[in-house]
């Protein structure tokens, strides 16, 4: 991997706050005061960043390009790219019915403006909202996904309406039943969807989650004793400028404004070879779809990367809080919409935590074992999208899996009912007059393909039964099943689906190379059993914008630029074309067999909520696999240090190993006993 020269940035590294406010001014230079909805790299071309990467010391740096969109007097958008070290643009696009990503500013501003609006105030006023008391009214802005009725070059939010009775109440219980729509040229309301059946505001109780509220309660629980994590000797990775190196690992960790966490050049020291696996890993997408038919409901489909970001919405991370341990912190840098500058602190953490058994096997015979307990490496960010915390946590293990992990919490979406008011099936009561309606979570991981190499080929992988009858020579006994793998070959092919009944997995290979002794193709194996169908049917808004969630497995020929699966500039867009991935894919014909290749992956979670979930939700996680298979050869961690070893020889004489408690195997000790301090034996005592 390529080495920081000269205190130049590494070529995947984010733009810093300077080359963010060089970009700013040759735009503002060249066109005056504009609204700047984008300020950040535009990666390097991958054939360019692949010679540097293998050679950094005389191939050609890459050079620096800021991607920039911005917004100009009129609603005018504009898509950029300025050369950094030429400090001139070399292009600036006036786009057609196209609308950039939504600010955090701009997100802000509608709810200054509902409170002020005289219709705003006369729907409050029937909800039964005192005017008195439109400070106490709220909104959650939301793109307003797309709508017939104003199509997509005025630039428009919905507003979902909310009610605090005291300011530390919890909103959410106090829902609305109106939407106004804002048009953010004009900076006001330009319209309301009032449903056909009123629904006045709840006048329950508030069940809040802040701490005063639980001691009113009756207070907190009392029966937890302290655990405490230490690392006394410091953390075991090593970090030079954004480049990390941990048990063989080596990536670099990037961040951008759209996809949040972004990992570059992942490789895997395999006893002194350095291989290649990941060009890039990114969560590039997501869909949340709402499952209430019934307008304005129907809007509610939020592509919270493609229309907010998971970079702009990211949490200032807090040490003991989001992470515990030693932990190590990396900001996040963008520009503000008026051509300012902000940084979120602490927006990643990176840490180590103890994973469990890492491999164990007891002799029956004679009590003789051997136990190893792992540690993981987790690089995470939390990002808040308005009612819901999304924890996104990249979690790599020592035998070289890779298990991206992401955690749903914050609050449910609701909406107001009336008393015992039919929900029809689309949603849950969770409270009263408090209406949880059905919704999904569906992500997109991005798996720029390395295996050995940039050559790689996608299997689907299905157990199945022995084709033979039971009572046939090759299955006489009828028990025979193997692994059946079909070859993806096209783009159209690749269109694959999750199969519960086959345990279906995909199989990233390099057919060019063969393990020494199970002669299969050396690949990892994409592991994923949370991908529920998309519910929306086919032909439905969602089903239209959100093409990438059609099915559980797309694969593409790499090209530059094809980063997001729902297109570069997601807001508003009305799915006819649908953009993004089926632009990409066309008839389906383009080979990906054995060539440089993308894997798109859809997985997430179908929630029907319950009261369990309000006022606040435990978070639920969902974790999927990425494995070497038949990429060693053999097991990779054997040289993992034990907690606890005793060999049948030494069981014979009456003595057993263990280490010492430098948890280093310089020293190996022998002691009585059969284990029972095996984990105190090398320092773990419960701690990391």
């Amino acid at each position: 991997m390529g080495s920081i020269v000269a205190n130049l940035p590494h070529p995947f590294d984010p733009l810093s706050l300077a080359e963010i406010e060089t970009a700013i001014n040759i735009v503002k230079k060249a066109h005056g005061q504009v609204f700047f909805n984008v300020v950040s790299l535009q990666e390097p071309r991958k054939a360019e960043m692949t010679a540097w990467l293998a050679n950094p010391e005389t191939a050609p740096r890459p050079k620096r390009f800021a991607d920039v969109v911005v917004i100009a007097p009129g609603g005018k958008v504009y898509d950029g790219l300025v050369d950094l070290a030429e400090a001139k643009i070399t292009k600036w696009d006036l786009l057609d019915g196209e609308q950039p990503i939504i600010t955090m500013e701009e997100l802000q501003l509608v709810e200054h403006v509902v409170r002020k609006d005289p219709k705003v105030i006369e729907q409050c006023i029937i909800s039964g909202v005192a005017p008195e008391d439109m400070h106490k009214v709220y909104c959650d802005p939301w793109t307003i996904g797309y709508d017939e009725r104003f199509g997509n070059k005025v630039r428009l939010q919905q507003a979902l309406m909310y009610y605090r009775p005291d300011i530390d109440n919890c909103q959410y219980q106090y829902p609305l039943d109106f939407c106004p729509i804002y048009d953010a040229d004009k900076g006001e309301i330009i319209a309301i969807d009032i449903p056909k059946v009123r629904r006045p505001l709840s006048k329950a109780p508030p069940m809040d989650y802040h701490p005063a509220a639980v001691e009113a309660r009756g207070g907190y629980r009392t029966d937890l004793k302290p655990i405490n994590i230490t690392q006394p000797e410091g953390v075991s990775f090593k970090l030079t400028g954004r480049e990390i190196e941990w048990q063989n690992w080596k990536f670099h960790i990037g961040f951008n404004y759209r996809e949040g966490i972004v990992l570059n050049n992942i490789t895997f020291n395999d006893k002194g070879t350095v291989r290649p696996i990941f060009y890039r890993l990114s969560l590039a997408e997501m869909v949340v779809p709402y499952g209430n038919p019934e307008a304005p409901h129907h809007r509610k489909h939020a592509l919270d990367q493609g229309e907010y970001g998971a970079g702009y919405m990211t949490n200032s991370l807090s040490l003991g809080c989001d992470c515990k341990g030693s932990i190590h912190y990396m900001d996040a840098e963008f520009p503000t919409r008026d051509g300012g500058l902000r940084t979120i602190k602490n927006a990643i953490c990176i840490h180590e935590e103890d994973a469990g058994i890492l491999f164990k096997h007891s002799d029956f015979r004679d009590d003789s074992v051997i136990v190893t307990r792992g540690r993981k490496l987790i690089i995470q960010q939390i990002f808040t999208a308005a009612n819901y915390e999304y924890v996104v946590a990249w979690v790599f293990h020592q035998d070289g899996t890779i298990a991206p992990e992401i955690k749903l919490t914050g609050i449910l979406n609701t909406y107001a009912m009336l008393e015992d008011e039919d929900t029809k099936g689309w949603g849950t009561q969770v409270y009263p007059g408090v209406n949880a309606h059905n919704h999904q979570h569906l992500f997109c991981l991005r798996i720029d393909a390395n295996i050995d190499g940039p050559n790689n080929t996608v299997f689907v992988n299905d157990a199945v039964p022995s084709e033979a009858p039971v009572g046939s020579p090759e299955n006489f006994y009828g028990n025979g099943f193997y692994n059946k793998r079909t070859k993806l070959v096209t783009e159209g092919e690749a269109m694959t689906d999750y199969n519960g009944a086959t345990s279906r997995t995909w199989e990233i290979a390099n057919t060019n190379k063969l393990n020494p002794y199970s002669k299969k193709p050396v690949s990892y194996k994409l592991v994923s059993r949370e991908v529920p169908g998309l519910m929306p049917k086919e032909g439905s808004l969602v089903w239209k914008r959100a093409a990438f969630a059609r099915h559980a497995i797309h694969v593409t020929k790499y090209r530059d630029d094809e980063l997001w699966p729902a297109g570069k500039h997601v807001p508003q867009t009305s799915g006819e074309p649908s953009r993004g991935i089926t632009e990409w894919i066309g008839d389906g014909t383009t080979s990906i067999d054995n060539t440089d290749i993308v894997l798109w992956h859809t997985f997430g979670v179908t929630h029907f909520p319950s009261p369990e979930d309000f006022p606040v939700m435990p978070a639920e996680p969902m974790m999927l696999l990425l494995r070497p298979r038949n990429f060693f050869a053999g097991n990779p961690v054997m040289d993992v240090p034990p907690s606890y070893a005793s060999t049948p020889s030494q069981i014979l004489t009456g003595k057993q190993g263990v280490l010492d408690a430098t948890d280093k195997l310089s020293t190996l000790a022998f002691a009585n006993g059969n284990g029972a301090n095996c984990c105190k034996s090398n320092g773990f005592n419960g701690t990391h």
